[in-house]
């Protein structure tokens, strides 16, 4: 991998890791495109930029994260929650990570997956619209326990895990901004823990990191986070003004462009 390739992947993560759209899908399409989908430092290099992404959403979220005039009673009933809507993730990941890769991790399914969410963000575009006209309402542990179970389809190749715990925030009567926050919120200790879970897997693999290879990963990291920033507060003022469809369209468009370039023989890869 070189600086250019880092810098695309790192734009690719910082766009689609909080929109609807899933990270997945378009990191098949552009890796396979760059021809590094098979290198093995690229399934690191995906996942450990997961630390600039999560890093702007502490940024952009400080007075949510870190505690202002003392208020650490708040802030500990805030991390308590975060925690309680992690906990299916953790479990469920734990328990049927291998499995599921197993038996659903091919392009194929992904491009699916990414086409049926697409009809169903078109289907419930209308729904989605109407729940900005709700209140916001205090989000209980129950609820973040239940957003938590949402979390966990996104375990799924291809479905996005904004999407699903934003459609779940909506489903327990959240409106759009609020489910969407949450979501961002609810990211920053999944996909810490994820990124974590990566690094103990390469520690144990006994793959080398170089100099070259720390460097991507700085780079990286630091196009992923500004990127982040920028789609997080651009997509939270879209959303509040209009519904799903717009991502729909786009979903059924990238999963329809897998499945075309699998059936024309051009080799495609998870990372």
């Amino acid at each position: 991998m070189n600086y250019l390739e880092a810098v695309i992947l790192a734009i690719i993560e910082g766009i689609t890791e909080f929109l609807p759209i899933s990270s997945t899908g378009h990191m098949i399409i552009a890796s396979s495109i760059m021809g590094i989908a098979d290198q093995p430092f690229t399934k690191i290099f995906t996942v450990a930029i997961q630390f600039g992404a999560i890093l702007s959403v502490v940024l952009l979220y400080w007075k949510q994260f870190l505690p202002t005039d003392g208020a650490w009673k708040e802030k500990l009933i805030f991390y308590a929650k975060l925690l309680v809507g992690f906990i299916p993730a953790a479990v469920f990941g734990l328990l049927l990570s291998d499995i599921i890769d197993q038996l659903l991790e091919n392009v194929i399914v992904v491009a699916i997956t990414l086409i049926i969410g697409g009809f169903l963000f078109i289907i419930l575009d209308n729904w989605i619209i109407s729940s900005e006209e709700k209140e916001q309402t205090e989000i209980s542990f129950l609820k973040a326990f239940k957003i938590g179970f949402f979390q966990t389809i996104a375990m799924i190749p291809g479905v996005s895990r904004s999407a699903a715990t934003i459609l779940g925030g909506i489903a327990l009567k959240l409106n759009k901004k609020q489910a969407a926050e949450f979501s961002f919120f609810l990211a920053v200790p999944t996909m810490f823990a994820a990124t974590c879970k990566k690094m103990l897997d390469l520690y144990q693999s006994n793959f080398t990191i170089d100099q070259h290879h720390i460097s991507l990963l700085l780079v990286g990291n630091l196009v992923a986070f500004i990127v982040a920033f920028i789609a997080i507060k651009s997509f939270i003022s879209f959303l509040t003004k209009n519904g799903f469809f717009v991502f729909g369209i786009y979903r059924i468009i990238v999963g329809s462009i897998i499945l075309l370039l699998h059936f024309l023989g051009i080799k495609l890869a998870i990372v």
